[in-house]
């Protein structure tokens, strides 16, 4: 009898944006605890300068040792993926070299954050190469990835927003006093974004006017969009959201809470999430009245919704004082190593680490490429 061929996923990882390293750890956690009996691993990193090269599959070379961030470094072999025979298949070119095949690809599952990859810009590669991905599609990821415009998705589906001002690059060479009158306006503090980067990379605690120049130049390093928010008083909450199977309504974990230990740390930034184990704790199912519970799971499924996701999400809110909940951003390609949030919350509701990786692959291989 012929062997039955192994799925062959491609992993994507690193990429060009400032997450590269917060990349390159998820896709330690993936290749760690993928199941090799059913699925044929093909890692290929992204440098930042965006140069595909084929790595090594042992995922200890990608995980962050002694907090020092992993890097994907450039090679004279760049991987190219390309669609021949309505099938996607890796190519690798070498100078002076006839260009060798690595074969088809079945699904590729891109565990990029950030610009260049977590924002729409990969998944229209891979649907002009008319090859299956996990996670959202398109319009999704350009949606969830910009801070302003799922704010206007979410206030569309009716989701409870805080107050927030959006700064363009013309709006302030022009007048930085406008800007600072609207963030006057919100009330300090603020907390001062790239419009379009996650991990906390280049976000701003600001308590006094005269900081904000600073906080606004520190994220501008990153994005030249900025969305500047007030700070609402409540408990972190997040909740995972799965793609449902055909017509399925989306699943929802359990919530979790993110608590800050305080210390250096005013607000959960890319140190309290990646460096220094103990200055935050990730409280997973999180200690709400079980009405409140049932509510974030209700909400996080309509945010979903709103970007029209697929795949995974993970949607977080603040958990106010007064019981409401008031949504803060979805992730579309949230932190996925075995100890982050999402899979956390999944672990929690049920469904262990690799049998995640498994659904979300048969997510993607059950979904049509193109319009849907």
């Amino acid at each position: 009898m012929t062997e039955t061929r192994k799925t062959r996923v491609a992993l994507l990882f690193g990429g060009r944006s400032s997450e590269h390293a917060v990349s390159c750890v998820t896709a330690a956690g993936v290749m760690g605890a993928i199941d090799t009996d059913k699925y044929e691993v093909v890692p290929v990193g992204i440098t930042r300068a965006g140069q595909w090269v084929l790595s090594q599959g042992d995922w200890h070379q990608w995980a962050l040792n002694a907090g020092q961030p992993p890097e994907v470094e450039a090679s004279a072999a760049t991987v190219r993926l390309a669609e021949a025979d309505g099938s996607a298949r890796l190519i690798v070119a070498e100078p002076n070299q006839v260009p060798r095949e690595l074969g088809d690809v079945d699904v590729v599952f891109p565990l990029l954050h950030g610009a260049f990859g977590e924002d729409g810009t990969i998944q229209g590669l891979l649907e002009l190469a008319d090859v299956r991905y996990v996670g959202a599609g398109v319009l999704a990821s350009a949606v969830g990835m910009d801070k302003h415009f799922m704010k206007v998705a979410f206030e569309a589906a009716g989701l409870a927003v805080g107050p927030y001002t959006t700064v363009t690059d013309k709006q302030w060479r022009r007048d930085p006093q406008e800007v600072r009158d609207a963030v006057d306006r919100l009330g300090y503090p603020v907390f001062v974004k790239p419009c379009r980067a996650g991990s906390s990379v280049g976000i701003s605690k600001v308590d006094r006017p005269e900081d904000l120049d600073a906080a606004i130049a520190e994220a501008r390093r990153h994005d030249l969009r900025l969305v500047i928010e007030a700070a609402i008083a409540g408990r972190e909450i997040e909740c995972g959201v799965l793609e449902g199977r055909g017509c399925d309504a989306p699943r929802t974990s359990l919530p979790g809470e993110i608590v800050v230990q305080g210390g250096a740390h005013t607000f959960y930034d890319f140190a309290a999430k990646y460096v220094e184990n103990d200055a935050a704790s990730l409280s997973c199912p999180a200690d709400l009245p079980p009405e409140a519970i049932e509510k974030v799971r209700e909400l996080a499924a309509t945010a979903f919704d709103a970007v029209s996701a697929e795949g995974l999400s993970r949607v977080d809110f603040f958990y106010t004082p007064e019981g409401e909940f008031v949504i803060n951003e979805i992730n579309t390609m949230p932190g996925f190593t075995p100890i982050s949030m999402y899979p956390a919350m999944w672990a929690a509701t049920g469904l262990g680490y690799r049998e995640l990786i498994d659904e979300l692959i048969q997510l993607a291989l059950d979904r049509p490429t193109g319009l849907r």
